[in-house]
């Protein structure tokens, strides 16, 4: 028999699978090309520490440690959260799709009341702590009545309802990211695009779009994220004189997430380039106004200018422009927990252990529900619960509890 594949030589199989090279990986995980040489190889006899090996996990799409260690089996939702109490019913609800065979069972109302219900329904999810909790209260009765508005109406009315179930969708991804069930994410992202290709509404169309390149980045596939980005953007372009403040928020939205896709791809140029390109665009926005689907505004873009930074894994830019955007007043209690988070991992590439703390304790108060299913902030928490400075410990252990994590 032969020996069992050694650690890196898992990492490098995995690595190859994905398509990934070297250079890109080892920034993925914070280490230099030579490190990633030197564990592929076997050169480095110590096997990666457990938060490495989360990171290359994430990265590597793995759902199992054992996968990269051989051993040890742990599955890796334990670091991205649970499955919310609630996500049975919002699973049920999504696949519950009106036949038009016999009568439909919902409430079939005007479309500005389901307009109305939409508007209140994003309203709740940024300003809410438990936003989750607070979104599954509503979706389920949400989805079947927008789906019903589609399949009850014809003619422009059956476009508007189409918009308005795109956008539906839209809401429903932010609630089932993150979730142990990657197969809702996709299946509400495909649905969304349908319905917003039916509904002939550039508006809805690119608020679909958004979600769609979010869910391709996060599977890995940097590259038909990018590609769907540029078509839409493509499409797009000959609406916006005429499309309004929302259509010109999301074209600077969709042009911030070409260059997230780039940092996330390790080219910092292209990166900082398109951030600024949507910097630009947001100045043309009213000073007080920010878009309930993608949080863009003229505020968010400190925000943004910290999560580039860390993904390219900038330690220096990431720390200086964390310290510029730390209290930035992001209106949206979950955006603002999510960017407390970034603030966290940019204090993590300088090892300022009690920044990371710090800044997870106010993500915490800002968020509970965004901490707890983000796997950045669980691996930060666990790395500070167990190994961090023992005058730390005690309140690591603490937000740990706080998160469900076991120390």
């Amino acid at each position: 028999m032969p020996p069992p594949p050694t650690v890196g030589q898992r990492i490098r199989m995995l690595r190859l699978r994905r398509g990934m090279s070297q250079e890109v990986l080892a920034g993925l995980v914070g280490k230099s090309v030579s490190w990633m040489k030197g564990v592929e190889s076997g050169r480095l006899q110590s096997q990666p520490r457990l938060s490495i090996l989360l990171l290359l996990a994430e990265a590597l799409q793995v759902r199992d440690l054992s996968e990269l260690t051989g051993s040890r089996s742990v599955p890796v939702r334990m670091f991205g959260g649970p499955g919310h109490a609630a996500l049975a019913s919002v699973r049920d609800a999504i696949n519950a799709t009106p036949l038009a065979v016999g009568i439909p069972q919902g409430t079939v109302q005007p479309l500005s009341v389901l307009r109305g219900r939409l508007d209140a329904a994003w309203r709740t999810r940024h300003t809410s702590p438990d936003h989750r909790t607070a979104l599954a209260r509503l979706l389920p009765d949400l989805l079947r009545d927008a789906q019903l508005a589609v399949h009850l109406r014809q003619g422009d009315e059956r476009r508007r309802a189409n918009a308005l179930l795109a956008q539906t969708y839209g809401l429903t991804q932010m609630y089932v990211a993150y979730q142990p069930a990657q197969e809702l994410v996709w299946r509400v992202a495909d649905r969304a695009l349908t319905a917003a290709q039916e509904s002939g509404d550039p508006l809805a169309l690119s608020c679909a779009v958004w979600f769609l390149v979010q869910a391709h980045r996060e599977s890995g596939d940097y590259t038909a994220a990018r590609s769907i980005n540029e078509q839409a953007m493509a499409a797009l372009e000959p609406h916006l004189s005429e499309g309004g403040v929302d259509l010109l928020a999301m074209w600077g939205a969709l042009t911030f997430e070409l260059g997230f896709t780039a940092a996330r791809a390790g080219d910092a140029g292209e990166a900082w380039m398109h951030w600024d390109e949507a910097g630009r665009v947001a100045d043309r926005l009213p000073g007080d106004y920010y878009q309930p689907w993608t949080s863009f505004s003229r505020v968010i873009m400190k925000a943004h200018a910290v999560t580039v930074a860390v993904e390219l894994r900038q330690g220096g830019e990431s720390a200086r422009q964390a310290g510029n955007a730390e209290s930035v007043p992001i209106p949206s209690r979950p955006r603002r927990g999510r960017h407390l988070i970034e603030v966290a991992r940019a204090h993590h590439l300088r090892r300022d252990q009690p920044a990371v703390l710090g800044a997870l304790q106010l993500a915490q108060q800002a968020a509970p529900e965004t901490v707890m299913y983000n796997g950045f902030a669980r691996r930060m928490a666990l790395e500070l619960a167990e190994s961090g400075p023992s005058h730390l410990r005690t309140q690591a252990r603490d937000l740990a509890d706080e998160i469900g994590l076991t120390v």
